[in-house]
């Protein structure tokens, strides 16, 4: 036979699969309604893997063995993915532990920050609240989360990322430890200046401090200086260190905001050699509560330590039109090798695409965690 006949053969079979995939998909809309009758979960794992083991057996060679569970995999998850959806219809959506606000409650509000007076967290802080916002600061990110934790704060601004340096580990630990939520955002560009005592000269400097990721963002300008540099827990700390010192051989990498704070002069500014570096923080509350003109939302989760398992969590934003638009991963502390991931997508807790793939992915992970909407 020729090519064409071949792939008039193929035609044919294709056109029996599509047949038999629509037949299937027809009866799977039957166990749905089965399932919603007698209240059943739609994912089973157990009976998944007895129907991979026994399809894989009906093959006569290792490849297409290997081929075969391929594609019962997906036809297994576009069936659970159908049933899903047919809950939603009939109204078993589910409800997600977390209220809808008009605006957040932010007149009387106590904000904690991390760092000192002058840390671009206050600055942050300062554009979202307002200039008249009741604040106080910690010297640590885990202390800013166990202020709203415990209620001596309402809110928390934290640092989650950098357009240059990338993402804060910590804070994503931390979203994962602590019963917080993510309810707002602020991102704020970053100049960093080189400060000194009032009279320094940059011949004068001897030592830089600052904090690592200022250090990293600097480091083209400070190649052209044989200075010790010397990292700080927080810029705002770096400045107040050159400042309380009063030594003209010392010099700290942080804000101009920070400079007028303490007192200390601009030697040069911009030191950083990004032009739009920018952080971006986020506003942290101990309340499951959500803006309901929201737009994005932030979830982590964790997957079986199996090939495909992080390929079949991130379908259900496909099937359900949801643009992800972040995956961080972070290692999990007491499994080697194996990793939690962090997910940003578009959408609102109210929308039912939503609700649908947060059902699917709940249902599927080993766990999930909704950080937030905002």
């Amino acid at each position: 036979m020729d090519l064409l006949e071949l792939r008039d053969k193929l035609d044919v079979i294709d056109a029996q699969i599509v047949e038999l995939y629509e037949k299937r998909m027809d009866i799977c809309s039957q166990v749905a309604d089965y399932k919603i009758k007698n209240g059943k979960k739609v994912f089973d794992r157990v009976r998944e893997q007895e129907k991979l083991a026994k399809v894989k057996s009906l093959t006569h060679n290792e490849f297409n063995g290997h081929g075969i569970v391929e594609l019962f995999e997906q036809i297994m998850s576009m069936s659970r993915k159908l049933q899903y959806q047919l809950l939603a219809a009939n109204g078993s959506e589910g409800r997600l532990p977390f209220i809808g606000v008009d605006e957040l409650e932010t007149r009387k509000a106590r904000v904690v920050f991390q760092g000192a007076e002058g840390a671009y967290s206050q600055a942050a802080m300062m554009q979202y609240f307002g200039d008249e916002v009741n604040s106080f600061h910690v010297d640590t990110f885990r202390d800013a989360m166990s202020a709203i934790d415990e209620g001596s704060a309402d809110f928390a601004v934290l640092p989650i990322e950098n357009s240059t340096a990338g993402i804060v580990n910590e804070i994503y630990d931390l979203l994962v430890e602590y019963e917080n939520y993510i309810v707002g955002e602020q991102v704020i560009r970053i100049e960093h200046c080189l400060l000194g005592v009032p009279g320094t000269k940059i011949e004068d400097i001897k030592t830089v401090y600052s904090h690592p990721q200022s250090l990293m963002q600097s480091a083209k300008y400070l190649a052209d200086h044989d200075w010790q540099q010397i990292s700080m827990q927080n810029n705002a700390f770096a400045a107040k260190k050159v400042a309380d010192e009063k030594d003209m051989t010392q010099a700290a990498i942080a804000s101009e905001h920070a400079g007028k704070v303490y007192g200390l002069e601009v030697l040069k500014k911009g030191v950083n050699h990004s032009g739009t570096n920018s952080t971006r923080f986020i506003i942290v509350t101990n309340q499951k509560i959500f803006k309901k003109d929201a737009g994005k939302i932030s979830i982590c989760l964790e997957v079986p330590h199996e090939s495909g398992s992080l390929y079949h969590m991130l379908s259900h934003f496909i099937y359900n039109n949801l643009n992800m638009t972040k995956i961080e991963s972070r290692p999990m502390p007491d499994r080697n090798w194996e990793y939690r991931f962090f997910i940003d997508f578009e959408g609102n807790l109210s929308d039912g695409a939503v609700k649908n793939a947060l059902r699917g992915l709940r249902d599927e992970a080993r766990n999930m965690k909704i950080l937030g909407n905002y």
